[in-house]
């Protein structure tokens, strides 16, 4: 499972002695956004069993690879409808890709159908919050490794899971106190509940 969006070195120990499997920093426009500089510092202090995830939205494949190649990440999300030659163009860099995007009509919902190493399927307002129909998965389940996102919080994670069937999840809204700000109570919670056991 991935805590997205950690802004400060509490955030990045918490996720980790939690047990988070990875951490995402946002580098683009956004209330979680957090400069290069201290992203590459945050990089730095997650063990390697943790992977460790650039975001970006809105920027060119390049201008994303620039920044993840800056910062040390293990993986670069390209979040939003980017198209098979962004991730193409990228395919040589020393990071794994991931593709997030919303469930629509002609989503093609095969993890690796771009060259990605995983496949993140959001809700239409990324970022947001909003719970969406994820029982529209049924019709077009995904296929391999993809992680299920948008809505999910310490309450409802457990749920999605049996429903969706995803193999894995994401967080960001979720696990706040208000937008932006991480509650390391909702993140410790999170990871129990998609685990399966009960948040001490």
């Amino acid at each position: 499972m991935k805590l997205c969006g950690l802004r400060n070195e509490s955030d990045v120990a918490v996720a980790v002695e939690a047990g988070a499997d990875a951490v995402g920093f946002v580098l683009t426009s956004s209330p979680r956004q957090i400069e290069v500089d201290l992203a590459a510092r945050l990089v730095a202090e997650v063990p390697p069993n943790v992977l460790t995830v650039a975001v970006v939205r809105g920027v060119t494949a390049a201008e994303g690879g620039e920044l993840a190649l800056k910062t040390g990440v293990r993986a670069l999300q390209l979040h939003g409808d980017y198209p098979r030659e962004a991730f193409d163009e990228l395919a040589d860099l020393p990071f794994d890709l991931v593709r997030a995007t919303a469930l629509g009509p002609s989503t093609d919902v095969r993890t690796g159908a771009f060259g990605e190493r995983w496949l993140l399927i959001d809700s239409p307002v990324a970022g947001s919050g909003e719970q969406w129909d994820i029982t529209r998965l049924a019709e077009n389940p995904p296929a391999g490794e993809w992680l299920l996102a948008g809505g999910l919080a310490p309450e409802t994670v457990a749920g999605a899971i049996s429903v969706a069937r995803p193999w894995g999840v994401d967080v960001s809204s979720g696990i706040e106190s208000s937008r932006g700000v991480k509650d390391h109570g909702r993140m410790r919670a999170f990871v129990a509940a998609a685990r399966g056991q009960d948040s001490a």
